[in-house]
């Protein structure tokens, strides 16, 4: 297996004397401009083309660029034909295709398969300009274009499908996505090594069925080479040894005739001595072996199979210890070696010190691309998550190792923003990453780290070999605020609060600093089965959290709050858990506007729950214990339905729900039951989807129904119920235009005037 070379260390490509371009072009027009007669490389995407280091194109373009090679962008083309894969001509090594920032049918379908309507990686938010599987199609109009060049397939689509894999759509395995896109190598998790190693063979002239030895590549062999071990792990349960059965007809006292003494053959004198022979252990010889995998067709059929399949795969993520995998499908191997080696410091800041424009190319005009809009403040300091939450694919995409930046970047790009991004206004809206507080968080010994084999460091607790010291993350905070021109910095990415209370000055220092009213964190549940198929720490924790986040936002005398997120239907999850968990709601006065239902994605751990009904997280047999899995869709309403108890259209679901469960006592209209035994009419309660807001616990100003925000708790400080002082104005202002609208009526009866028009409610 290759070793990890330096990003830097490569010789460039003659290409180089062109110079970094001000945007990767997207038209022949504007490669007349650079004087490019052709791109050695093309990338084709799913997502607008955002000159920014939070978009997969943009940084591996940037990457391509600097290594020498002339890079072009085809973004979201017209797949329905050949001729837009065509438009920048054809590119001298090789074609790279990606879906895009998201799997193209999490893009486009919610967790209840209803068709989105919107992207946000589209100019104007616009629905329907990507096609499903829009790695698949893509590919496959590349090869209609231009039969002869290589296709390299990558982005998290790619990354998340390279196994056979369950597709929540189709409800079915399917094939790696190798073989259905007909690529001729894919590259998984973090590329930049992977995708520099392979331009740089191509332009040497190496055909490309022959890079076998890059780590995190996929492809497509027909034999296992001389050499390797081969591990077989096609199978579970395996039964033990056998004793042959004896004859009953024989006599055991005659040897001779016995053919169990029969075929013991001669015997060996126990006093003679024997040559002890050492032979090597070939399973520690890691660089040379394989795991074979169920086949396709056996993970197809066999879900038992599939889910041990799955665990095996995790098992082999820790790029210091993984071995290579292999799969069979059809008459040909799917072969998938080790993980990419972690970037070092040195190399992220090489990655995110690219020449970005840090805006959308001029092409896209004045339309907004909503996902830029969020991010263009904001500012990735890290990569990979080692939480290993089951339902999350980031671990399985970026790895468990956190691959840092240093505080220079960090604040070259700050700064960068302040001077370059049109409508900077000195907030910088995140510091983070997959996780916001796992900044130079690491293994305390790199050989134990380099060894070690468990899906997550901080379950079910905190490792004792993991280092959870904040003050390399303090010390950026502070060095970021110190910045001139820098107002404020915030921090929107989620945050590991079981982590956090391990650094009481970490929480303070966050909460004094950089919460912007409200902080959104993640216990995802409070029941104890559905956090240990989510692989998530117990309530305990966040209680923890929230009394210190209270206590230092008190002491720095500001009202926030806490955004608790939770998922609804995930494996493991009972209707009891869902009741329990909307009673927690309800006691600490939280009404959850929008609602995620569990949603299996590609290769997710909890997706293999999902499908097969076993843990993977244990040993995978076909005796072990069983996962309870929400299939059904009443079932999903019903689990939704609990985490918005608060909504009156829901009401009638939970009412029939508790009393099959026996729980009719929590009916009524008392302080401890969870919902009332009446049923207002539908004009009585606002839709809360169309509304966002929810009708629970709302007040009345006039003839106005007044709903308290999403989630949100109370900004109100008097001790009245909690609602928003705006929203109070708001109605009020609206019940006298009412009854102002009122008397012009009456004033205007019998004068041949048209009464005035109704009045609009407030928003």
């Amino acid at each position: 297996m290759q070793a990890a070379k330096p990003l830097f260390d490569y010789p460039k490509y003659w290409a180089e004397c062109f110079g970094p371009a001000p945007f990767l072009p997207m038209s022949r027009e504007e490669m007349d401009q650079l004087g490019w007669d052709s791109c050695d490389i093309i990338i084709v995407t799913g997502d607008a083309y955002v000159d920014h280091p939070s978009f997969g194109m943009a940084i591996i373009g940037r990457l391509l660029e600097a290594q020498g090679f002339r890079v072009g962008i085809i973004a979201q083309p017209d797949w329905t034909s050949k001729a837009d894969f065509m438009k920048l001509g054809e590119p001298n090594l090789f074609f790279g295709v990606a879906a895009g920032n998201m799997d193209s049918m999490i893009n486009r379908y919610t967790a209840d398969k209803k068709i989105r309507s919107d992207d946000a990686y589209t100019p104007g938010g616009l629905a329907g300009k990507r096609p499903d599987r829009a790695s698949l199609v893509y590919s496959q109009r590349c090869k209609e274009a231009y039969k002869h060049v290589p296709i390299v397939l990558g982005g998290i689509e790619a990354s998340l499908r390279r196994i056979a894999h369950y597709d929540y759509w189709q409800d079915k395995v399917r094939h790696s996505i190798l073989i259905d896109a007909c690529a001729d190598i894919l590259l998984y998790g973090n590329a930049e090594r992977a995708v520099v190693e392979i331009a740089q063979r191509l332009s040497y002239g190496q055909k490309v069925e022959d890079i076998t030895d890059i780590r995190g590549t996929a492809f497509i062999r027909r034999d296992t080479p001389e050499g390797w071990l081969e591990i077989d792990s096609t199978r579970i349960d395996r039964p033990g040894k056998i004793d042959k059965i004896i004859n009953p007809y024989v006599n055991t006292q005659d040897t001779a005739a016995c053919a169990i003494e029969q075929d013991k053959g001669p015997g060996e004198d126990p006093n003679e001595a024997k040559v002890v022979q050492l032979l090597p252990h070939p399973r520690l010889e890691r660089d040379k072996t394989v795991i074979r995998l169920p086949s396709f067709e056996k993970v197809r059929g066999d879900a038992v199979l599939y889910a041990h399949a799955n665990r095996v795969l995790h098992l082999e993520t820790n790029p210091g210890n993984a071995r290579a995998l292999v799969q069979r499908h059809g008459e040909v191997d799917v072969w998938f070696n080790p993980p990419p080696i972690p970037m070092t410091t040195e190399e992220m800041d090489y990655v995110f010190g690219m020449p970005y424009a840090r805006v959308p190319h001029p092409a896209y005009g004045k339309e907004k691309i909503p996902a830029y809009e969020m991010i263009r403040f904001s500012v990735n300091i890290m990569r990979g998550c080692f939480g290993g939450c089951t339902f999350c694919s980031i671990t399985e995409h970026e790895g468990r190792i956190i691959q840092n930046r240093s505080h220079e970047s960090i604040i070259r790009e700050i700064e960068e923003i302040r001077d370059k991004v049109p409508g900077f206004t000195g907030v910088i809206s995140d510091l983070g990453g997959p996780t916001a507080n796992m900044y130079r968080i690491a293994c305390k010994d790199p050989e134990i780290e380099k060894h070690c084999r468990k899906p997550s460091c901080v379950f079910p607790g905190i490792c004792e070999n993991l280092n959870t010291d904040h003050s390399a993350l303090i010390q950026l905070y502070r060095s970021a605020r110190e910045l001139p021109g820098v107002k404020k910095i915030l921090i929107a990415s989620g945050l590991r609060y079981d982590l956090a209370v391990e650094s009481p000055e970490y929480v303070k220092e966050l909460v004094t600093h950089h919460v912007g009213g409200y902080l959104k964190i993640a216990p995802e549940h409070t029941e104890e089965g559905p956090l240990n198929q989510m692989m998530k720490p117990g309530i305990g924790s966040y209680d923890k959290f929230k009394r210190m986040f209270e206590k230092y936002s008190k002491e720095a005398g500001k009202e926030q709050y806490l955004i608790p997120y939770f998922i609804a239907a995930h494996p493991g999850t009972s209707d009891e858990d869902m009741m329990n968990l909307a009673l927690w709601l309800k006691r600490n006065d939280f009404r959850a506007d929008q609602v995620q239902a569990f949603y299996p994605s590609p290769m997710a751990t909890a997706t293999a729950m999902y499908h097969s009904g076993k843990n993977p997280l244990r040993k995978v047999t076909y005796k072990s214990d069983g996962v309870s899995i929400v299939k059904s869709e009443a079932q999903r309403r019903l689990h939704k339905a609990f985490l918005r108890y608060h909504d009156p259209k829901g009401w009638p679901m939970l009412r029939e729900a508790l009393e099959r469960m026996g729980r009719s006592d929590l009916i009524g209209n008392g302080k401890h039951q969870l919902i009332p035994a009446y049923q207002p009419k539908v004009d009585e309660y606002h839709s809360a989807r169309r509304k966002n807001s929810t009708p629970a616990g709302s007040k009345k100003v006039g003839k106005v129904l007044l709903t308290q925000h999403s989630g949100l708790p109370p900004r109100a400080s008097d001790g009245s119920k909690p609602w928003d002082k705006r929203e109070q104005a708001k109605a009020a202002a609206f019940a006298k235009n009412q009854e102002a609208a009122k008397a012009r009526a009456e004033a205007g009866k019998g004068k041949g005037k048209k009464p005035a028009k109704k009045p609009v409610a407030p928003r």
